[in-house]
């Protein structure tokens, strides 16, 4: 409004920002909705979604320097590996396990991103183990003298293993650039938070001797805002920041997962109604960003970058049965 300055403005974000940001948002969830079809189609064996989430994701993934910073993703984080640079080609060859998938040739579980070029760190299938592996390379950015910071990532869930607080300790004792970013999404897959997490998340940073702070995880600028100020602390060499985004998952847990069987329709209706993504479009709308025309061009644009992935993931050659046991065991040894 005239006389006022814009939330996006006081974060200096200019509009080249906001649309990059917007358009990651949208590519993650096409992606994801694209997922979910091919798996239906029996194409794709298994899907783990990030609907709802991707302000969480794309908010904080801004502040990360590709290549120079590490992340160590969690399984939903589609909207931050596509933020540092991964593709819907590379998400959909993952997805369909082909020998180009650039994770792990076609080797991996969906949602297992690795990447070195991106220093993107790929995750084992038991949860919160990323945590303690994180706070090495925190440690190692630390002892080098140098600026850069980790991102770990993480459900509430992960916030009940013994791995997470190990690593809380151990960043907190040694004053480590680490960014800890807990999507609270209130399902520890059936199980709803009341049952999974007593007190606060945020809170817990306490105990640990650094800030934690509790964001809207459905508002990608106030996400962008509590990551930047984490990410300058790290960098300042004043050790870490936990930042609980409560969030929602808008899809089951997983595509073998019914979620009719433990929460109300009523309940994600209401949800919906946050929708990250149609909120931030709102945003964008109301502050001369964007308008219907500029909006359907983004999504025209969007819709065909994924289904070009699509269709050439598709085509795409399995790998050879013969190279399955490579990178598994030393060779020539």
């Amino acid at each position: 409004m005239e006389g006022t300055q814009a939330r996006h403005e006081a974060l200096g974000l200019d509009e080249g920002d906001l649309l990059r940001m917007y358009r990651l948002m949208l590519l993650a969830r096409r992606v994801d909705e694209r997922s979910w079809i091919l798996n239906r189609q029996g194409k794709a064996a298994f899907v783990i979604s990030c609907q709802g989430q991707e302000a969480a994701q794309v908010g904080a993934a801004m502040h990360l320097r590709p290549g120079y910073d590490y992340v160590y993703p969690y399984y939903r984080d589609h909207g931050i590996v596509l933020t540092l640079g991964m593709t819907a080609r590379d998400e959909l060859l993952a997805l369909l396990a082909r020998e180009e998938d650039p994770n792990s040739g076609g080797r991996q579980m969906p949602g297992h991103f690795s990447s070195r070029e991106l220093n993107i760190v790929t995750a084992s299938a038991p949860i919160a183990v990323q945590f303690p592996q994180a706070v090495g390379s925190a440690l190692a950015f630390k002892m080098r003298g140098e600026d850069g910071v980790v991102l770990a990532c993480g459900g509430e869930a992960s916030t009940s293993e013994g791995d997470w607080h190990e690593a809380m300790n151990f960043a907190g004792v040694h004053g480590l650039p680490v960014v800890f970013l807990i999507q609270n999404n209130h399902y520890a897959i059936s199980v709803p938070e009341p049952l999974q997490v007593a007190g606060s998340i945020a809170r817990r940073a306490e105990g640990y001797g650094f800030p934690g702070v509790e964001v809207d995880g459905n508002d990608v600028l106030a996400v962008y805002e509590a990551a930047g100020e984490a990410f300058a602390r790290a960098r300042k060499g004043e050790g870490p920041t936990l930042i609980e985004a409560k969030t929602y998952r808008l899809t089951a847990h997983s595509s073998d997962d019914d979620d009719r069987r433990y929460r109300e329709r009523e309940e994600v209706e209401q949800w919906r109604l946050k929708d990250p993504i149609p909120r931030f479009e709102r945003y964008l709308m109301e502050n001369g960003v964007l308008d219907e025309a500029a909006r359907d061009r983004i999504d025209a644009e969007v819709r065909e970058e994924v289904r070009e992935a699509s269709e050439y993931a598709e085509n795409a050659p399995v790998a050879d049965p013969d190279s399955v046991l490579e990178g598994v065991y030393a060779e020539g040894v």
